[in-house]
């Protein structure tokens, strides 16, 4: 299959975003379209667009360095490659099989370190204080080696497209680079005479249950920053729609909607208008690229900002790509969410839009959500469920089989819950005397194996230790969800072999969990245990604590708050409740 599928394309209907797919693949080019100068660019869309018109596919993109090709004004960095890149094919292929195979694994390096950003953050503010602009789109580049073949490559797409569904996903190889995009943000679709642009621009956290999940939204709807950060552009948008635009056809048909993505809810509004009679692709690139949420306001302005603050060319990244369908019509994402590879170097820009109100912890941790797609992607780990067996008893499997599959459904694995019920019962079947740990994993292909290992009596207290830093992914999906991704639990493995686990805390000084469990404490005289949203497994032990009353309820307690602790718990559905004592505390 990586031979013969030179691109694919994955997009959602802006207008019936629940409805069919467009889903095409495509093989070797009749024709391949190519700008390396900005003068060119224009030549190359008018070609594209020309060869839709007799009824091609016409797959590409463009780069963010294009932009002076309609502008001058537009600074930028020299470019690293084609400015603009069509391939243009008679007609689609089948599309293919998945590849059976996991991703392969890459170690991105740090986009930029902390003192770094938060330079650039306070020499933008002070811009920004100046009256220069009033935003600007700050990114950086994170890096990685691939390795493997071609059909890595499409693995590692796929892995992609499970850890961000949905959107305008695209790949395309080029020879030159293979580019895998999976977008969720909509840069224009144009149909005749309609012109849908939706801006991308405010994000937020998603929540750790429904409840929370659900007002994680409405704070980002109700937000002043994030909302003046999505009118700037998209008051930038109409100006740049009234360009190409019938008189009094420009419109802002819905504003502030909140968008679920896995890690974030984004907020986009839509902006649309009629294009004028003979407006051509090349005018509706001119008005509009690059797409004001990736830029800032005012654009000239902003662009020139990115170019000063920005050691490197974006690429791809932030550009345009798309398809072109037989007839005319136009789909585009802004390629955001999206790895550029060229031989086994893979680089990945990550960035936000930087106002007067923001701060560099929140533009920092907005960072770090923006990145967990390609980090999942970017290590195979299987879903994982610990569970007790007594004489061919397994404890809680209920709890725990719903558990993994809401994992499941969170990261786009296959779920068969008779598969994996079987799976289970065949080792509860087999081990019908004595204490058994269980150990249920679910693969990215939907696979489940089951294996018990003795379990020794569990010890009637323990001792844990004060973890000496936060846990700076307590609110990372890989804490929400059990799997066999670790390394951020392993971290804080106690040296002592008399230290049974490390008691963790987050960010902001609130105590959530240990790395094998979870805890509660009496404090006041009731037993309580941290609340999800502080960051923690959502433990079937600390459920049937809280269901049967032996904790009484959840609680913030800090690392302040610990010479007030009159007792301590571990707790998980394993080993049950064990006093522990704290270092400090003992």
């Amino acid at each position: 299959m990586a031979d013969t599928v030179s691109a694919l394309i994955d997009f959602t209907d802006p207008y019936q975003p629940e409805g069919p797919r467009l889903r095409q693949a495509f093989g070797v080019p009749r024709e391949v379209l190519v700008a390396r100068r900005p003068e060119e660019v224009r030549a190359v869309l008018d070609a594209a667009q020309a060869s839709a018109g007799q009824g091609a596919w016409c797959v590409g993109y463009l780069r963010y360095e294009a932009a002076p090709a309609f502008d001058a004004a537009l600074a930028v960095h020299p470019a690293d490659g084609p400015l603009a890149w069509f391939a243009v094919h008679d007609a689609p292929l089948p599309w293919p099989d998945p590849v059976q195979e996991a991703s392969p694994q890459l170690q991105w390096q740090e986009a930029m370190t902390r003192p770094a950003f938060e330079a650039a953050l306070a020499e933008l503010q002070r811009a920004i204080a100046d009256g220069e602009y009033y935003q600007v789109n700050f990114t950086a580049q994170m890096r990685a080696a691939l390795g493997g073949d071609s059909h890595s490559v499409l693995a590692l797409f796929q892995a992609l497209r499970r850890a961000q569904p949905g959107g305008y996903a695209a790949f395309l190889d080029t020879g030159e680079e293979q580019l895998l995009s999976v977008s969720p943000e909509l840069f224009f679709d144009w149909r005749e005479e309609k012109l849908l642009t939706r801006p991308m621009k405010g994000t937020a956290p998603r929540g750790v249950n429904p409840e929370d999940d659900a007002a994680q939204a409405e704070a980002l709807r109700n937000s002043a920053k994030e909302r003046a950060e999505n009118v700037m552009i998209v008051d930038l948008l109409r100006n740049d729609l009234s360009r190409i635009a019938q008189p009094f056809s420009v419109r802002v048909p819905r504003l502030f909607h909140t968008e679920a993505l896995p890690a974030v809810w984004q907020m986009t509004s839509d902006v649309e208008a009629r294009t004028r009679a003979g407006c051509s692709l090349a005018d509706v690139f001119a008005a509009l690229f690059p797409c004001g949420s990736i830029t800032g306001a005012p654009k000239v302005r902003a662009m020139r900002a990115i170019r000063a603050l920005e050691p490197e060319p974006r690429g791809v990244y932030c550009g345009a790509m798309g398809v072109l369908r037989p007839g005319g019509a136009a789909t585009f994402n802004v390629p955001i969410r999206t790895v550029t590879l060229r031989g086994n170097a893979a680089r990945c820009g990550i960035g936000s839009g930087i106002t007067s109100g923001a701060t560099a912890d929140g533009e920092w941790r907005e960072w770090g959500l923006k990145q967990a797609f390609v980090q999942r992607a970017s290590a195979p780990f299987e879903l994982l469920e610990t569970l007790g067996l007594a004489d061919g008893q397994l404890r809680d499997a209920d709890a725990h089989l719903a558990r993994m599959a809401q994992a499941a459904q969170h990261f786009g694995y296959p779920w068969d819950a008779r598969h994996v019920q079987g799976a289970l019962q065949s080792v509860a079947d087999a081990h019908t005397q004595g204490p058994w740990r269980v150990r249920l994993l679910l693969d990215v292909l939907g696979r489940a194996c089951a294996e018990a290992y003795a379990l020794p009596a569990s010890l009637a207290r323990v001792r844990l230790q004060l973890a000496n830093r936060p846990l700076d992914e307590a609110h990372g999906e890989f804490v929400r969800c059990k799997t066999t991704r670790r390394a951020h639990y392993d971290a804080f493995t106690p040296e002592q072999p008399d230290v049974f686990d490390t008691l963790l805390w987050n960010a902001d000084g609130e105590l959530t969990e240990c790395t094998r469990g979870n805890v509660a404490f009496l404090l006041d005289g009731r037993w309580v245990t941290p609340p999800l949203r502080c960051g923690l497994l959502a433990g079937v032990g600390r459920a049937r604590a809280l269901q049967d009353g032996h904790i009484q309820e959840e609680a913030v307690v800090r690392v302040e708050d610990l010479p007030r602790v009159e007792a301590l718990a571990f707790v998980n559905s394993l080993r049950g409740w064990i006093p522990a004592d704290l270092e400090q505390l003992a």
